[in-house]
């Protein structure tokens, strides 16, 4: 399953023209906010060289790299969790997402309008973070107001801890505080997210929308410089990009790209910097099976085992699992075939409770 990444932040801060980078789509980008009412999506293949590897060496049919969804969701307003702008309609689909994209403009240029008439990245993301606290504290006091009375005269145990977790959430977002900020136990986790689907508790990274003459002086753009106070105020991450620069690098083939890359100093593209920060939050890794139908590679979540990873494959394959068959992408890379593989002594035979690691090459044998 394609994680899903949103795009969000306020209009005209360069949302769309960051989700035309990543996907190299042309969309609307216009200098007035609520271009976009329902999100667009659209997809980027992660391009895994370890699976281009595999690919090479195996000579399959096919090959399926993993891929991410992104949502480019329409600008956030002051008052948006109030109906604002649309606001009940976008914050719903900020719902729909594992890890978000906070797009804060952080450039001075006269002709893009800005939606509270000045550029102030603190008061951007404060206008953000508020209308997402204000959206959860709603649904934190519904959810309280109807199980509370219940778990009270039920004694029920499980009930009664989801009420503690409510207030605890409910107190701290009173004080302006996101979720994603606390120190939270295994279970005010699966309240949080499993239950309620709040919405500060999702993962989220901020994309500093820099101008290309600050592309190499960071240093000294104090409105980045907030960016970043922030985020290590919030536990988040920061990258700064040059979306106008990004956006025309995505519409070259490879050959113009490098050479557009080595004249701009550019090391590494937009998507790839989102990919391992992505990952990152939301605590995924990369397993591959191969064969000469396919090559594939898998995402999941560290600290899955074999028997989940089946699952992910197909249903039948979880459900008569019998055992793993496991090898590293280094031993491929140094032995360079399966039997190689196998008279050196590397290959595993691993059970269900196999905790899958990142790297891992799985060929299942199931019933």
């Amino acid at each position: 399953m394609s994680t899903k990444v949103g795009i969000i932040g306020l209009p005209n801060v360069g949302k769309s023209t960051l989700f035309n980078a990543l996907t190299s789509q042309t969309i609307e980008v216009h200098n007035y906010p609520f271009t976009t009412i329902q999100p667009n999506i659209g997809y980027a293949l992660i391009n895994d060289s370890r699976l281009t590897f595999l690919s090479s060496l195996f000579k399959p049919k096919k090959t399926t790299y993993a891929s991410l969804t992104f949502f480019d969701i329409a600008g956030l307003v002051k008052g948006a969790s109030k109906g604002e702008g649309l606001g009940n309609e976008f914050l719903s689909h900020i719902r729909e997402c594992d890890v978000l994209l906070h797009v804060v403009r952080v450039f001075k240029n006269e002709q893009i309008i800005h939606v509270e008439n000045e550029i102030n990245p603190k008061n951007d993301i404060e206008i953000i973070n508020l209308e997402l606290i204000y959206r959860d504290l709603e649904t934190v006091e519904k959810r309280l107001q109807k199980i509370e009375t219940k778990a009270q005269l039920a004694k029920d145990k499980k009930l009664l801890e989801e009420v503690r977790a409510l207030h605890f959430f409910k107190e701290n977002l009173l004080l302006g505080k996101t979720l994603r900020q606390l120190d939270l136990n295994d279970e005010q986790k699966f309240f949080a997210r499993r239950t309620l689907f709040l919405l500060t508790i999702k993962p989220l990274l901020y994309i500093a929308n820099i101008s290309i003459d600050d592309l190499f002086n960071l240093e000294q753009n104090t409105l980045y410089q907030h960016v970043l106070d922030i985020a290590l105020l919030e536990k988040s991450e920061v990258i700064p990009l040059a979306l106008e620069l990004e956006a025309q690098l995505s519409l070259l083939n490879d050959v113009e790209k490098e050479d557009f890359m080595n004249e701009w100093q550019i090391k590494e593209l937009s998507l790839s910097k989102i990919i391992q920060s992505s990952f990152r939050l939301l605590n995924l890794l990369t397993f591959f099976t191969v064969g000469e139908e396919e090559c594939r590679a898998w995402t999941i979540n560290k600290q899955k085992t074999a028997y989940d990873g089946a699952g992910l494959i197909h249903s039948d394959i979880q459900k008569g699992f019998i055992k793993a068959e496991v090898y590293t992408y280094n031993d491929i890379v140094t032995y360079k075939s399966e039997l190689a593989i196998k008279e050196a002594g590397k290959l595993k035979i691993e059970g269900r409770n196999y905790l899958i690691k990142d790297g891992d090459v799985i060929y299942y044998r199931f019933r």
